[in-house]
């Protein structure tokens, strides 16, 4: 009766063991498709933000030379093409040309009327009084001055001056030449069949759409990790009496854990992003601007931070990126596995003295906890300096307006690697109860 009791228990024991893997294998497994969703859009939307700022970067866009040439070429070009005189600027014209007409013939009566030393200079100053009235020319002047500025304004002349002055914008601006011109077209040449778009315009509004689209996925498949991860704590709420089912949890809340951290070190932690927004000013009646100029754009990951440590030739930066690479990345995955060997192994090698200081004493080496804080100094610090930064470049007034924006901030990959800091610290509490239990067990 005893034994087909016992056989009992433990037809019953393995049964719920197989349920809980089951259902723990299942959490695990959509645990893992919202870990590599949330990894692979944090990729493309930091390679959309890098493509954008290819494009609307400030070296090809205030800094151009080719930008300015166009925009003044095209102002002046427009107040040229469409260039009118009013009555007041013809009546200004005619008395500037009167004046001009007046000094002239006053110029040459006093030239005439200098003494003369020579017979013929005697005789041609005589006969010039005789012949000429300079009162009646003086008189003419005025008719004269009008009929020039008529001339002037005569449809002819008028497109003839116009043709002079658009020429020589031509000309000014073919000698006008920006040495980084031709590989910025090429580049945005490439963008725009990459992303089916015809002009800057429809780039940046694709940009802005599939970047919006991509932050709020990211976030959607960021919740549900969150979520699988407070479902798997609520069984163990609801399983803490059930002892033989211990094992068996902790092993699969261990793989979260992994889970959480290989994601919160390969997704995109912070993101430094600062653009001038506008920037117009008035030349010639006509305003002239520029808008979305990305001064400063990056987005870092901490496998990325790491590795551009490492790349540095400064021995002082390679030493704390392989600090970081032992104790953010590679002691954490160490201590995982570990604990799920002390945890499972038989006693001998639950006993080993590596396995038992890596899971049981080695977490006052784990800097993962040191690496939130430092993060997030780094960046209540960087935007601290950016938004100081922008602020001074903000000028408002008649002549000139500039407006700059600043977005830096954290991204998911930060906060799911806060979520593995928090669940591996409950993990180690749990662990206090599941090796004595097991012990017990035995």
């Amino acid at each position: 009766m005893t034994n087909a009791k016992a056989n009992t228990d433990t037809r019953k024991t393995k049964t719920s063991n197989i349920l809980l893997v089951a259902g723990l294998l299942l959490l695990l497994a959509l645990e893992v498709f919202c870990g590599y969703r949330v990894d692979m859009l944090s990729k493309q939307q930091e390679q959309l933000k890098e493509d954008y700022s290819a494009v609307n970067n400030i070296t090809f866009g205030i800094f151009s030379v080719d930008q300015w040439r166009d925009k003044i070429v095209g102002v002046v070009d427009s107040q040229v093409t469409e260039y009118k005189m009013t009555k007041k600027q013809k009546k200004e014209l005619q008395t500037a040309v009167e004046k001009q007409l007046q000094g002239l013939v006053t110029k040459t009566v006093a030239e005439i009327d200098k003494p003369q030393k020579s017979l013929g200079g005697k005789l041609k100053k005589l006969a010039f009084h005789a012949v000429v009235d300079v009162d009646d020319i003086r008189a003419q002047v005025p008719g004269f001055a009008r009929t020039i500025v008529t001339k002037v304004n005569s449809p002819t002349s008028t497109k003839r001056l116009k043709g002079i002055v658009t020429s020589k914008l031509d000309q000014l601006s073919l000698q006008t030449y920006d040495s980084t011109a031709e590989a910025h077209g090429a580049l945005t040449k490439y963008l725009y069949h990459k992303y089916q778009v015809q002009d800057v315009a429809q780039f940046n509004k694709q940009i802005d759409v599939k970047a919006k689209q991509m932050t709020s996925l990211t976030y959607q498949y960021a919740y549900a990790m969150f979520g699988c991860v407070v479902f798997a704590l609520l069984l163990w709420w609801v399983l803490r009496k059930y002892i033989h089912l211990h094992t068996t949890l902790f092993l699969l809340s261990l793989c979260i854990a992994f889970v959480l951290l290989a994601v919160g070190v390969t997704a995109s932690i912070i993101e430094v992003d600062a653009r001038i927004s506008s920037l117009d000013f008035m030349l010639l009646g006509e305003k002239v601007g520029f808008s979305n100029q990305v001064l400063f754009y990056q987005n870092k990951s901490i496998m990325e931070i790491i590795g551009v440590l490492i790349s540095q030739p400064k021995p002082d930066a390679i030493a704390v990126g392989v600090l970081l690479l032992l104790f953010v990345i590679i002691l954490p995955v160490l201590i995982l596995i570990a604990t799920g060997i002390h945890v499972s192994g038989n006693e001998k090698l639950s006993q080993n003295r590596v396995i038992r200081y890596l899971a049981l004493e080695s977490g006052k080496w784990n800097m993962a906890d040191v690496m939130v804080v430092g993060i997030l100094m780094t960046y209540i610090g960087l935007n601290g300096i950016l938004k100081s930064q922008l602020s001074g470049l903000n000028l408002h007034s008649t002549s000139l307006n500039v407006t700059t924006i600043n977005q830096t901030g954290l991204q998911p990959g930060y906060i799911i690697f806060v979520a593995y800091v928090v669940y591996e610290t409950i993990l180690k509490r749990i662990l206090k109860i599941v090796a004595p239990a097991k012990s017990l067990s035995k």
